[in-house]
């Protein structure tokens, strides 16, 4: 089975074989995403907190700690994260003896994630996407998803996730940092409002659904806790597996 994995291992000569980009991250997030430019813009620490109205930090810190201060096994990042996640769960994963495998569909972010590592760090750098994972099922201890849900199309995501949890081992946690609808009287619900609208198209989504109902079929039943934070805003949901 690692053969089949090691196939999709992003290498910086391999980069011509590349995975096919979405038609909607090129034509919704060209600007965010894959240019060179965009990387140098938007990773930057203080900006991606700013984005996150000061709570980039805050969620990094839930979603962490849903996954555990020690993590052997193994852990699936699904989409690449700007800021310093990546960085310290791979900490995380050293610490116990695992392996992190970080999927992505653009070469462009995987080539960004693997400056911020330092040498030797257990983290396998995949190009993949994360709507048909050439993973087998049940491999993964931990599988961690921040804030990509917003980012894609409703037939998208109903993807994302349930590739996410056919991967996810009987007993394991699925992590989730994400939008969530804010309470009404939380200013940001207006503001972001329109926001979202002009340059997160997807986003509103998490407002109009619970995260629990854009689960697969196999989730349901099974136990989820949610924490909300800066006025519902944000969520980190975490799912156990059966």
């Amino acid at each position: 089975m690692d053969k089949q994995v090691d196939a999709y291992v992003w290498e910086a000569e391999r980069i011509a074989d590349a995975v096919p980009v979405p038609d909607y991250l090129e034509r919704i997030y060209w600007w965010t995403y894959n240019r060179s430019w965009a990387v140098w813009v938007f990773d930057r620490q203080w900006v991606v907190n700013a984005i996150l109205l000061t709570q980039y930090n805050r969620m990094r810190r839930a979603v962490l700690a849903a996954l555990g201060e020690i993590l052997p096994g193994r852990t699936l990042q699904i989409s690449c994260a700007y800021g310093d996640l990546t960085p310290k769960l791979a900490m995380r994963v050293a610490k116990g003896g695992g392996i992190l495998d970080l999927v992505d569909v653009l070469p462009i972010q995987l080539e960004n994630a693997r400056a911020k590592l330092p040498s030797g760090a257990p983290v396998r750098l995949i190009n993949m996407n994360a709507e048909a994972l050439a993973l087998p099922a049940d491999r993964y201890d931990r599988v961690m998803i921040y804030f990509l849900l917003h980012e894609v199309p409703k037939d998208v995501r109903a993807k994302v996730l349930k590739e996410a949890f056919r991967v996810l081992k009987p007993g394991g946690r699925l992590v989730m940092g994400e939008f969530s609808n804010p309470k009404w009287w939380n200013p940001f619900r207006y503001l972001w409002a329109v926001f979202l609208s002009i340059f997160e198209p997807f986003a509103l989504d998490m407002w109009r659904t619970d995260i629990a109902d854009m689960l697969p079929d196999a989730a349901r039943g099974c136990r989820m806790d949610r924490n909300r934070y800066f006025g519902g805003l944000f969520q980190r949901t975490v799912v156990t597996k059966e």
